[in-house]
């Protein structure tokens, strides 16, 4: 692991990375040190899904307000770098004020590594926003929730993210749900400036109190702690509530009763607003954040989760040949809920470009088309259409023409970008089955019901040649079919973008002695247990 304190040696790091291997995949988690189990999980998503990690380490200023807790801020340099070492981290990037400011923000500083950590204590107080470039968030998005009782705090955190998306330029950054208002931020500061990066969510850890992880768990005593669990119990009775009435109102009363039940947490703030606008919600359509913040002691604290108000998602998932596409088009009408083909729209893609005799062997032209066309569906597994700018494909897409070119057509980064947006966007109001290589992992990954679906490589050879049998191709030997199968799974799981995996929240189904009916009755009976005969 490599351990860089200056924008240069950083730099010389990436490019010589890049230069290797063009097409590397970064992974960026930023933190401000005081590492813990939430920022190691962050870490491990990062680690399963890039080449390359790289974690930065900064304690920013700039973040601070004058009666916070800057120079209070756990530190304990030497710990994280050791838990960097045993997470597989590639690289730590971990900076001076100095260095990520300039000498002239924070008065000609001079520090060695060494004496950073109480150098910087003292110093960092004289740096200013107002002495830097400005990156300014919508005042609609920072003056709400923590904003209120933290002016200033978001536009300092979106100047440091700013600086380091632009030194990494990372193919993705690892963001934690807790601090949901941050990431909702950091997601508008994506999409407007149009950065090259996926901003991921990660699941918030818990501790066994249920507690949320945080580095100013610290500064709690045990007793503390205990009585500060009463936050996640109060989420959850909001969650209840909202799943039996579906009114916010309800849901937010049910927190802060909850909470009244212990006097030493004093709550600052129950809200429930949209998750990626921060917009307060009287009523939830789709999904709303229920955010909390609360002072226990002296310690202020924050949690929240998402009431979703739509119909299930089930995700399934698994290697080539597991017979996914017939499962999860027989679990949907099973179900009663709609059936979304995302292989039939990356065949609608490639029917497209055939047609108007875009190479598909040119990404940019591709990138061209797909971007200025649209697509249209009926989901419903009895009668299933789509349409391609306005004009129906449905049977189109079957060709051998098709079919020949669509593999090629999938792993066009712009393509399949396009596609997961209209995959999740086709599940805003949930009530699908979806099928995939990430659609658990990546597409869904708040999906009620994840399902790995696979079989041995022996089984799903046999079953292919069986498909075979009176084609052209009848003539393939078994053992040549177990040979290309086992290529393709060891190509689907070590490919760059969007690698088989199954979600840790998945569960496996091994269907070499099953039938499709008995696959699709261990479905139904997850289903049910999950989530309920009613959706």
């Amino acid at each position: 692991m490599r351990l860089f304190t200056t924008i240069a040696a950083l730099r010389c790091y990436l490019n010589s990375q890049k230069s290797a291997a063009p097409h590397l995949t970064v992974g960026l988690v930023p933190t401000m040190g005081a590492l813990h189990a939430g920022h190691l999980s962050l870490i491990q998503r990062a680690r399963q899904e890039n080449a390359i990690v790289l974690v930065s380490i900064f304690v920013n200023p700039l973040q601070f307000g004058p009666t916070e807790d800057f120079q209070d801020y756990p530190r304990n340099f030497e710990q994280d770098r050791w838990l960097c070492q045993q997470a597989g981290v590639d690289a730590i990037f971990a900076p001076s004020a100095t260095e990520m400011f300039g000498s002239q923000a924070v008065d000609s500083l001079r520090d060695s590594f060494a004496a950073r950590t109480e150098t910087e204590k003292t110093a960092q107080k004289q740096i200013h926003l107002s002495s830097l470039t400005q990156v300014v968030p919508p005042p609609a998005m920072t003056s709400v929730l923590c904003g209120k009782a933290r002016p200033g705090h978001f536009q300092g955190v979106a100047v440091i993210v700013t600086k380091l998306l632009s030194l990494v330029q990372p193919t993705k950054a690892y963001f934690g749900q807790k601090d949901a208002q941050q990431l909702a931020i950091i997601r508008k500061l994506a999409v407007d400036f149009n950065w090259p990066v996926e901003i991921v969510a990660c699941p918030i850890v818990r501790e066994e109190s249920g507690l949320a992880m945080s580095s100013r768990n610290q500064y709690l005593t045990a007793e503390q702690k205990q009585q500060a669990s009463v936050l996640y119990r109060a989420l959850q009775q909001a969650s209840e509530t909202f799943a039996s009435n579906r009114s916010a109102a309800a849901a937010l009363a049910a927190v802060r009763a909850e909470v009244a039940g212990e006097p030493a947490v004093k709550i600052e703030y129950a809200e429930v607003v949209h998750p990626d606008t921060l917009t307060p919600l009287q009523v939830v359509e789709t999904a709303g954040l229920l955010a909390v913040a609360a002072r226990v002691g002296s310690t202020r604290l924050i949690d929240n989760i998402i009431l979703r108000n739509r119909r299930p998602i089930v995700a399934i998932d698994g290697p080539a040949g597991a017979g996914k596409s017939t499962v999860t088009r027989q679990a949907a009408t099973a179900l009663g809920l709609f059936y979304l083909d995302t292989g039939a729209m990356y065949r609608a893609l490639t029917w497209l470009a055939l047609k108007t005799g875009t190479p598909i062997s040119d990404e940019c032209a591709i990138a061209e088309l797909v971007s200025s066309s649209y697509l249209e569906y009926n989901l419903d597994p009895a009668s299933l259409m789509l349409k391609v700018n306005g004009e129906d494909v449905t049977e189109a897409i079957r060709s051998l023409e098709v079919t020949s070119r669509v593999s090629e057509m999938a792993a066009i980064p712009a393509v399949r970008q396009f596609l997961v947006e209209e995959q999740r966007r086709c599940g805003t109001k949930g009530g699908i089955v979806a099928e995939g290589r990430d659609i658990g992992t990546n597409v869904f990954p708040d999906a009620e019901l994840k399902i790995f679906l696979t079989a041995s490589v022996q089984e799903r050879s046999r079953r292919r040649l069986l498909q075979l049998k009176d084609t052209d191709r009848a003539n393939i030997s078994l053992a040549q079919l177990e040979q290309d199968i086992a290529l393709r799974d060891e190509k689907d799981s070590t490919r760059e973008v969007a690698p088989l995996r199954k979600a840790a929240d998945a569960v496996e189904i091994q269907t070499d002695n099953l039938t499709v009916a008995e696959v699709i009755d261990l479905i139904v009976g997850l289903y049910k247990e999950r989530i309920g005969p009613k959706s």
